[in-house]
């Protein structure tokens, strides 16, 4: 029997809910089982993966499903409230990914390791270096007038196409390092998988709310 267009939609915002919840629980129970993994404060290191995972799995995830109109947290807040939280996010998250990469710099320096030889290495500092312009960038959200030839509209648009693109970045970074030695010496078989799964769940999330956002900004100009 075929389902009518109100039994899709209603499907429709049901998958979404639930993907949403599922995403909220994985930004925050990820990072949780990184903790316990890694022991913060057994060694330098062990800053090191809780940084990355708090800045890319927990930090930057609520900042962007903020603006989500079904799964935000603040849903009830307005629109001021949510840009001025998602910035504070990003801030930390920003704060987080710098003294990670600091870390693991300074870990490397002192046990005589080369810097950046790992794709692992390299897609960790191009992320950072990316959320760190990502954040610049934003500045022109709040000052639009220093982009003379540019709306308002356009800038939105072009800052959360780049920030999926910085976030994407976030979780190839931390996929990489559930492929490194430390890991995956740590966690096998089925968990591994499962650990592997996290960031592909958010990140399927994020996606599918800014390109929902993208076609209804489309459809409100004709």
């Amino acid at each position: 029997m075929a389902l009518t267009a109100e039994t899709e939609s209603r499907l429709y915002r049901s998958l979404r809910a639930a993907a949403g919840a599922a995403a909220h629980l994985v930004a925050l129970g990820f990072p949780t089982a990184v903790a316990v993994l890694a022991r913060p404060g057994s060694s330098l290191f062990s800053w090191h993966p809780l940084l990355m995972a708090l800045a890319f799995s927990f930090l930057m995830t609520e900042a962007l499903l903020i603006f989500s109109p079904e799964i935000s947290l603040l849903r009830s807040f307005s629109r001021k409230v949510k840009v001025r939280v998602h910035w504070a996010l990003q801030l930390l998250a920003l704060l987080c990914a710098l003294l990670g990469l600091g870390v693991i710099t300074y870990n490397k320096h002192l046990n005589g390791k080369a810097h950046f030889v790992t794709w692992h290495g390299l897609t960790g500092l191009l992320t950072v270096l990316y959320a760190s312009g990502q954040c610049a960038g934003g500045v022109l959200l709040l000052y639009p007038k220093l982009m003379k030839n540019w709306t308002l509209a356009k800038l939105k648009l072009y800052h959360a196409t780049s920030g999926l693109v910085g976030y994407l970045l976030g979780c190839a970074s931390l996929m990489l390092g559930m492929c490194s030695l430390w890991f995956t010496t740590s966690v096998t078989s089925v968990s591994w998988y499962l650990a592997m799964l996290c960031p592909l769940l958010t990140s399927l999330v994020i996606m599918n709310q800014v390109s929902n956002a993208y076609l209804y900004r489309k459809r409100s100009q004709h």
